[in-house]
């Protein structure tokens, strides 16, 4: 099975070529510049690398979110697309998820990390067991105090993954001391890869009514709503 796998979720731009079990393709930038306008070229490239025509892939798989909203978007609208015009499935990974790739050999907890802004974070608990990654707790939007508090009380070891740690770093170390590890550089950008190897054997969405997992609403959709005396919970 021939796949892509897109991730404009956040600053991270991955796009991966997954040939089977095989990694054919893979690139990752993590720069503040406009994924609209830099990942169709980034698309064009791996699979020119891979030597691959959009005609043979087998299907789309996509970072579905949490993250960024226009990043969501962009990614979830162009998986959308191709799958639809390719008539190949699409299916949708938690962007944290993949993030929870990246502790397959850590023995304890995995908190994938994406900054949402006072001192909020985009979050969930991840383990490995018998090399398969686990949910132990749902993603979620939390404050970062609460959520290492919460984590503090766990007799394991958690791992804290991702980009946006270093923000969050005082409120972590404040509450769970020697219980928090955190991530090496190089371990802190999701691999569009797993991305693609996550999605393999997920359930095809419909390609119609797929939408991203924001968590919340945008900001400004949410005062829009209050506005108009509607709940946004």
């Amino acid at each position: 099975m021939k796949i892509l796998a897109i991730d404009t979720s956040n600053y991270p731009l991955g796009v991966a070529v997954v040939d089977g079990d095989k990694v054919v393709a893979e690139y990752i930038t993590n720069v503040k510049r406009n994924h609209s306008v830099r990942i169709m070229p980034a698309i064009d490239s791996a699979m020119k690398e891979a030597e691959l025509r959009p005609a043979d892939l087998n299907k789309i798989v996509v970072a579905e979110g949490p993250g960024s909203y226009t990043g969501v978007r962009i990614g979830v609208t162009i998986a959308k697309t191709l799958a639809w015009t390719l008539g190949i499935p699409l299916s949708g990974v938690s962007s944290l998820e993949v993030l929870a790739m990246a502790g397959r050999y850590f023995n304890g907890y995995i908190a994938p990390v994406f900054d949402a802004r006072r001192g909020q974070v985009y979050t969930g608990l991840y383990k490995f067991e018998n090399g398969q990654l686990g949910v132990v707790e749902s993603d979620r939007l939390v404050l970062m105090s609460d959520w290492a508090e919460n984590l503090a009380g766990l007799q394991e070891k958690t791992l804290f993954v991702g980009n946006d740690v270093s923000l969050h770093l005082e409120a972590i170390t404040s509450k769970m001391g020697e219980k928090a590890v955190i991530s090496a550089p190089t371990e802190r950008n999701p691999r569009p890869s797993e991305l693609a190897l996550l999605g393999k054997n997920k359930p095809d969405a419909d390609v119609h009514s797929f939408v991203p997992n924001y968590i919340r609403l945008a900001e400004a959709e949410a005062k829009w709503l209050e506005s108009r005396g509607e709940s946004h919970e």
